[in-house]
């Protein structure tokens, strides 16, 4: 099992988690086995995603997919995320 987390700022949380919901079957479709969304507390529009894969090769393809990209910008996702990979030890 691999985990993906992404850390971005979005210019408007409501909008961002509008796009974020209706992206939910894309998801599933490149292999999303489940996902999570995280604010933090002193700035709402500072999102945390985790999602979990199979594999790491799943996880990667997934954070490389142009319906990603596409999702990201028209959620208005502003900068470059923080990515990283992990797996539970």
């Amino acid at each position: 099992m691999t985990t993906l987390f992404v850390r971005h700022q979005v210019a408007d949380y409501s909008k961002w988690r509008q796009v974020y919901d209706g992206f939910g079957p894309t998801q599933t479709t490149l292999g999303v086995q489940d996902q999570a969304v995280y604010q933090a507390i002193d700035n709402p529009n500072d999102v945390t995603v985790r999602h979990e894969f199979a594999t790491l090769e799943a996880a990667q393809a997934f954070g490389a997919s142009p319906e990603l990209g596409a999702a990201m910008h028209d959620a208005g996702v502003v900068g470059a995320p923080s990515v990283w990979f992990t797996t539970r030890s």
